[in-house]
């Protein structure tokens, strides 16, 4: 498979990647629209957990504000996440993919020992004081420096078997298997299709790409067809409404609330099935209760927001001239865009469901923080960029 990547860096291989933020300066300009067009979205998210969460909050921790005040002072939190990622010298950043990739590894393994609760039958969560960390939001930025570093450092090799392919495939398995232990089925999906993006773009070889494709997906049908209630999931899946009380529940209720918001929506605030219908109704089903509250027109305006974020994304991509910095990006915008993809997916049942929160606009810390520190960073290639500064004044 031909590297496009690798082909437009090629005219470029004197700029190197620790000298990039010296070229226009340290106080290069950032792409502000990138910023913009995310705390827009981030507003709406604050506004829809505001909505969705009021009436469990007051159920069951007796203040409608509980869940809302959490996520503000997690979006401050991500904000200053955001703006050290922005402001890192690259040089720092370039270092930190071995030691990111283990610090992944042992957070895992905490969620797996004694230390680690179990909450809903999985031990997903790291307790530290009033939160819970989710280390697997984190895992999926050190896999992404990792990839990076390995697809553009290793070019000459990529193409082979034994140094190209296993490496990178044996690293993301090890993760995957550490997540399907916990079990996180869901997320084990996300980091493979990470590896699997981030290998097309490096220019790995469409046999090797097919094979570990069909390798895939005949292991998830195996661990769905031997896990009952993996295979309960699947069934209701492909049929909600033939169990519409019981394990295609959450399904049938999204898509009552879909249904229920027609063009212009019942109105903020007004939604029914967020009143203990619809579970995680502010959390992984927010854009159901958005669909329901603001309409086809709501989410309209919402999907065209990610359509310009992604774009800007793009636009930084194809901006970098050193190989690494268009992998690195390249692949932060491929985590933003799994997670809105596959959120959508579930929520309007075109997918199984998945515990996947919606970019900037779920309720959760770890997943908010996790997103900012992306955005942070490619803010922080942006200024390296050399198409965005001529489009986007």
């Amino acid at each position: 498979m031909k590297n496009v990547f690798a082909a437009k860096a090629k005219n470029n291989k004197a700029h190197s990647a620790m000298g990039r933020a010296t070229e226009k300066g340290p106080f290069a300009p950032f792409d502000w629209w990138l910023f913009a067009i995310m705390l827009i979205i981030l507003a709406i998210g604050l506004v829809m957990v505001l909505s969705a969460s009021g009436i469990v909050a007051e159920q069951v921790n007796g203040d409608k504000y509980y869940f809302f005040k959490r996520q503000v002072l997690f979006a401050l939190l991500g904000g200053i996440a955001l703006w050290g990622a922005a402001l890192m010298p690259r040089q720092w950043l370039y270092r930190l993919q071995y030691p990111a990739l283990f610090l992944a590894l042992l957070l895992l393994l905490v969620t797996l020992s004694p230390l680690a609760p179990a909450i809903n039958g999985a031990k997903r969560w790291i307790p530290l004081g009033p939160v819970n960390i989710q280390p697997m939001e984190f895992v999926k930025i050190a896999l992404a420096l990792y990839l990076a570093y390995f697809m553009s450092s290793k070019q000459d090799l990529i193409k082979t078997f034994s140094r190209g392919v296993i490496p990178p495939f044996a690293v993301t398995g090890l993760f995957c298997f550490l997540l399907l232990l916990q079990p996180d089925f869901g997320s084990a999906v996300v980091l493979a299709s990470i590896l699997f993006f981030m290998c097309v773009a490096g220019g790995t070889r469409f046999v090797y790409l097919f094979f570990s494709l069909a390798l895939a997906c005949a292991g998830a049908m195996a661990l769905a067809i031997s896990s009952p209630y993996r295979l309960r999931r699947l069934l209701a899946f492909l049929d909600p409404f033939q169990d519409a009380h019981n394990t295609g529940y959450q399904l049938v209720q999204s898509l009552l609330a879909i249904g229920s918001g027609s063009f212009f929506g019942v109105g903020v605030g007004a939604s029914k099935q967020k009143m203990f219908y619809l579970p995680e109704a502010h959390n992984d089903f927010i854009m159901a209760v958005l669909a329901e509250e603001m309409g086809f027109v709501g989410m309209s305006v919402v999907m065209v927001l990610f359509g310009l974020l992604f774009w800007r994304c793009y636009r930084i991509i194809q901006g970098q001239r050193n190989l690494r910095d268009r992998f690195t990006a390249f692949g932060l915008t491929t985590i933003l865009a799994m997670g809105a993809v596959m959120n959508l997916a579930v929520v309007m049942g075109v997918a199984p469901p998945k515990g996947v929160p919606m970019p900037l606009m779920s309720y959760g810390g770890s997943n908010l923080l996790a997103t900012m520190l992306c955005v942070g960073l490619l803010m922080n290639f942006s200024r390296t960029a050399d198409t965005w500064t001529s489009t986007s004044s």
